[in-house]
C-alpha cells in the first residue's frame, strides 16, 4: 500500500522559508518520479515541482522558479521541498505524489493527506 506522509507546514511571515517533508512508504521510493502540489482555499489543484528518478531532474511551475527547491534522499526515502521568498498566495494545503515520467506536470489522483502552509503579512 502507498503512503505518503507530508510534514513541516506552519504559519511563516511573508518573505519567510519553510522546509517541507513527504516520506513515502510501500512502493520503490528511489524508482519513483515523485511531485508537489498545491491548493489553495476555495482554488483547484495546482502543480508545484517534480523530481526523476535516477538522474534528480526538476521541473517547477512558473511561480515556484528561483524560491522553492525539490529535493529528495532516497537512503531515507524522503522527499523534500524548499519554500523561501513566501508570499500570502503561497498560502495552501501541499502534497506529495508518485508521476510519471510521460506527465511529470500533471495532478496525481492518489495523494499525501498534505501539510499546511500559511504565509501572514
Amino acid at each position: 500500500e502507498v503512503q505518503l506522509v507530508e510534514s513541516g507546514g506552519g504559519l511563516v511571515q511573508v518573505g519567510g522559508s519553510l522546509r517541507l517533508s513527504c516520506e513515502a512508504s510501500g512502493f520503490s521510493f528511489s524508482d519513483a518520479w515523485m511531485t508537489w502540489v498545491r491548493q489553495a482555499p476555495g482554488k483547484g489543484l495546482e502543480w508545484v515541482s517534480t523530481i526523476s528518478s535516477p538522474n534528480s531532474i526538476t521541473y517547477y511551475a512558473d511561480f515556484a522558479k528561483g524560491r522553492f527547491t525539490i529535493s529528495r534522499d532516497n537512503a531515507k526515502n524522503t522527499l523534500y521541498l524548499q519554500l523561501n521568498s513566501l508570499a500570502i498566495e503561497d498560502t495552501a494545503m501541499y502534497s506529495c505524489a508518485k508521476t510519471t515520467p510521460a506527465t511529470p506536470r500533471s495532478i496525481p489522483t492518489t495523494r499525501g493527506q498534505g501539510t499546511q502552509v500559511t504565509v501572514s503579512s
